[in-house]
């Protein structure tokens, strides 16, 4: 070979014209390490994104404190006063009763509030008037007892369930528009609240449960079963309204797919509910129209969307 093709064949030669070639393990450290950066900028997007949630929290939950202060100012006008206070707490599974009611009693006086959550009813009380187990519960003068679900059952979820026959609904139906008429009558202040969610949003909510271990506990056969029945939950519900909705025990509608909003203006339509001398008169006790409905309201809109699209919507 001459030494004109000795040169050709050392420029052929790979690396020779880039200097020398990249060791074999080079390569590979290199895709290692983009791939480490990828993963460093997932984890600090994720974390720049639980921090803005964790704002959005914070945020949110200091906005109800001022009224959160007015229900101990309100709370303790009801000691004061010896006046008893009932507050329904109904709707769908999975609409917010439980959440609202953990904001409404944060920082009330633990000696003068109650939560009822009745469980299935006993043999016991199963021949019983039907008031009477819900009775027991009833607050002394000075106290707030707040219903996690009351009464109500026997007019949503037992007839959609068949707990209950045809007669013992219809009694209740008839039945309870007095008992409510005496027990306002008598001084007990009754606040019946209906927290209504979207039929898609109970689904989102239904899935998250079924995914967070910290939430699984509440899904419950009955929630399983919601989605299925859904406008057989909202024909009981125009039903309850329908013929419960009275001037002396009105029903107040709470849309809650957002949960913060339902919260809030939950509170102001309790802290409406009571005469009592405010805490602080500038702060905005006058309640979202586009989440707080009066019954007879949503009693319109759904005969609307009936007659619209020959069934209920809501």
């Amino acid at each position: 070979m001459t030494a004109e093709e000795n040169s050709d064949a050392m420029d052929s030669t790979p690396g020779a014209q880039g200097g020398a070639a990249q060791p074999m393990g080079q390569s590979g450290e290199l895709q290692d390490l983009l791939e480490e950066n990828k993963r460093l900028q997932a984890a600090l997007e994720k974390r720049k994104q639980s921090e803005k949630k964790a704002m959005r929290r914070f945020r949110r939950e200091e906005e109800l404190k001022p009224y959160q202060a007015e229900l101990i100012r309100l709370q303790q006008y009801l000691e004061a006063s010896g006046t008893r206070m009932i507050i329904l707490f109904e709707g769908r599974d999975a609409a917010g009763k439980g959440g609202t009611i953990r904001r409404v009693t944060r920082y009330m006086n633990e000696k003068h509030y109650r939560v009822v959550a009745l469980g299935k009813p006993t043999d016991h009380e199963k021949s019983q008037w039907f008031f009477q187990k819900y009775v027991r519960q009833f607050p002394r003068g000075g106290e707030i007892v707040l219903f996690d679900r009351s009464w109500y059952n026997r007019a949503m979820v037992e007839p959609v369930f068949g707990f209950c026959t045809e007669n013992e609904y219809q009694n209740f139906m008839r039945g309870v528009g007095g008992f409510e008429k005496d027990l306002v009558r008598q001084g007990t202040i009754l606040v019946k609240l209906y927290f209504s969610v979207t039929k898609e949003e109970q689904e989102r909510r239904f899935n998250r449960r079924k995914t967070d271990p910290l939430r699984q506990w509440k899904l419950s056969e009955v929630d399983v079963q919601a989605q299925e029945r859904w406008e057989d939950f909202t024909n009981v519900k125009h039903e309850m309204l329908k013929q419960t909705h009275t001037t002396h025990a009105p029903w107040t509608i709470i849309r809650s797919n957002d949960k913060h909003l339902a919260r809030l203006n939950a509170m102001r339509v309790i802290l409406n509910s009571v005469r009592y001398s405010r805490l602080d008169p500038e702060l905005d006790f006058v309640p979202d129209p586009r989440i707080v409905v009066s019954g007879s309201r949503e009693l319109e809109m759904m005969e609307a969307q009936r007659l619209g699209s020959g069934k209920f919507q809501a």
